[in-house]
Formats: C-alpha cells, sequence, structure tokens
C-alpha cells in the first residue's frame, strides 16, 4: 500500500473520553488511512500492546491505558468530494461548545447514511471537521422530521447524555399538524408500539398490546376547522412514537407519507405543505460537562410558518 511508514512504534495514553470504547474502533480512529483488516492483524498478532499486555478486538479501553502501536503504512488520502449539504449545515448550528454540537436539522435530510444514503448529517459534519477526534449522534431524528438534534464531540459527553435519556431527564418537544379537532388542552397517550418491516424492507410501527410502552404528552397551540397545531412532549422515545400515537387516535399528521392521510397530502401539496409538518422545536438537557440545565430551541422553518399563516388567511380560528 503506497503511504508514509512510521519508522517506529509509538506510545499511546487513553484519555477519559475513550473509556469504554472498543480498542478496535478506537485504533480505526486513531490510524485513519489504515483498513480495518490491517487493525484485526495487528491486534491478533500481539503487536498492539496495552500495558505492555496482548489484548482482543473487544478489549473495552479504560482511562489511562497505554498503548503501544507499532509501525503502520498509512495510505495516502486522496482528494475527497465534499458531501453535497456539508457547507449548507454550518448556517443551520443553533449551538457548539468543547463538548456539544446542537443543530437545527433541515427535513429531508437523514441523520446518518445508510439505506441507499452515502451521506447523512453526522458524515457530513465528520467531513467538515476532519479535525475532530469524536463526532456522535446524542439521538435520532426521522428523515422528513425538521428541527433539534444534539451530536457529542466527546465520548464523555455521549455517556452522560445517554443517561439522561435513559434516565427520562431529556424534555423533547414537537409541533405538528394534524387532521381533525383536537378538543382537549392536555392529553396524555400511553399506547404500546410495535415495529415490524415491510417485504420491501421499510420499516414501520404500529400500536400493539404487546409492544413497547409509549407515552405522549399533547397540549393544544391552535385549532382551525380542519387542522390543530399540537405541542407534543416525548415521555419516551420510540421510532415513529408522535406519527404512530396520532394515526392511531385518527389525527395524523399533515403530510406524513408512511401514516398519513394520502388523499390529503396531495391537496395539501398543491397547497404549499411538501413536507410533513412535524418539527422538533424544543430540547431541554442538563449540560454533560457543568451540570447545568440548558435550554436548545429551534424556530419553526419558513415553509410550515408559511402554511400556517395560509391557514389563518383562508380559515376561522376557532
Amino acid at each position: 500500500m503506497k503511504g508514509l511508514s512510521k519508522d517506529s512504534a509509538t506510545r499511546h495514553e487513553v484519555d477519559e473520553d475513550a473509556a469504554g470504547q472498543r480498542i478496535d474502533n478506537y485504533l480505526t480512529k486513531l490510524l485513519k488511512g489504515v483498513p480495518k483488516s490491517h487493525v484485526y492483524r495487528i491486534l491478533r498478532s500481539g503487536e498492539v500492546r496495552v500495558n505492555s499486555g496482548r489484548v482482543g478486538p473487544e478489549y473495552r479501553l479504560q482511562p489511562g491505558d497505554a498503548l503501544r502501536i507499532p509501525p503502520v503504512r498509512v495510505a495516502q488520502r486522496s482528494r475527497r468530494i465534499a458531501p453535497p449539504e456539508a457547507s449548507r449545515l454550518d448556517a443551520h448550528i443553533l449551538h457548539e461548545d468543547e463538548a456539544l454540537l446542537v443543530l437545527n436539522k433541515p427535513a429531508g435530510l437523514a441523520v446518518h447514511g445508510g439505506s441507499g444514503i452515502s451521506h447523512g448529517v453526522v458524515e457530513q459534519l465528520r467531513h467538515g471537521r476532519p479535525q475532530a477526534d469524536f463526532l456522535e449522534l446524542v439521538h435520532r431524528l426521522d428523515r422528513d422530521t425538521s428541527g433539534v438534534l444534539l451530536l457529542a464531540k466527546k465520548r464523555s459527553a455521549l455517556t452522560a447524555l445517554h443517561e439522561q435519556l435513559r434516565a427520562g431527564r431529556v424534555q423533547k418537544f414537537y409541533l405538528a399538524l394534524v387532521r381533525g379537532q383536537w378538543r382537549n388542552e392536555k392529553q396524555s397517550v400511553r399506547l404500546p408500539l410495535n415495529k415490524y418491516v415491510l417485504a420491501s424492507g421499510e420499516r414501520r410501527v404500529s400500536v400493539d398490546q404487546d409492544g413497547m410502552p409509549s407515552h405522549t404528552v399533547f397540549r393544544l397551540k391552535q385549532a382551525w376547522r380542519e387542522f390543530s397545531l399540537l405541542q407534543a412532549e416525548l415521555k419516551t422515545g420510540r421510532t415513529h412514537q408522535i406519527r404512530v400515537h396520532l394515526a392511531h387516535l385518527g389525527y395524523p399528521i399533515a403530510g406524513d407519507a408512511k401514516y398519513g392521510a394520502f388523499a390529503l397530502n396531495k391537496i395539501l401539496a398543491k397547497q404549499g405543505l411538501k413536507r410533513m409538518f412535524l418539527h422538533a422545536c424544543k430540547v431541554v438537557i442538563e449540560h454533560p460537562r457543568s451540570g447545568q440545565e440548558i435550554t436548545f430551541e429551534a424556530p419553526l422553518p419558513e415553509e410550515l410558518g408559511a402554511f400556517l399563516k395560509r391557514l389563518d388567511d383562508h380559515a376561522e380560528t376557532l
């Protein structure tokens, strides 16, 4: 393999941000340009040492571990073409510090690559920050959902935020426009959800008594003759939770291509709503470094605000 060769073994000390990470994944990121097959070979052959001893690829690192890494040949990096949205994403950053990056994710953009998508949000942000040692999604948003998306810039921040999510200390709020007249000012919905896969390979979710417990709290924000604007607070974070809860109750989200009213969606598209009206408007967390409560808010996208104005202009508010 063409490239530069390191003349002798290098020494590397593991810091707290790598605690708990598998050594094969750690070395793959550390030795950029080295094929993963070669990383496994030097691990299995014992050329990599941790605290002077041999370890397998599954070994999980501890703070202070002393790594001896043998000479490796690093492939010369060819010039890569930037992912199509890389520069555009910088304009959507809501907050960034040493531990966190908070993005107002545009609708239509997947959070990660896969399933025919080469570059998602996280890949594009990594491309724009080649010097970053760590950048991972804290949680996910559906491709067609816009709004607040958290990414961790330190493994310790990721671990802390995942613990907050498991403990239910992260507050997540969404705005959804639904078809129908929602009557209750506040309504708590507890419907178990089950994931399944269609023959085509597409992932779907349905209400099922044998599914996972799922809890959403809805608050009515504004009402029109045929539509209602709701704030949805997630108490659990199941896949498609808000969309399926609302569709099951008979209030499909406007523009939802999976669980919505398809005939209505065609009409709405002609009227200017060409996407699903679901927006992650606010997330409240304890900052993983300071421990202080911090709120991140994403303004309603222009196209969604314009559609609400259209409703105001053409229908009497209840």
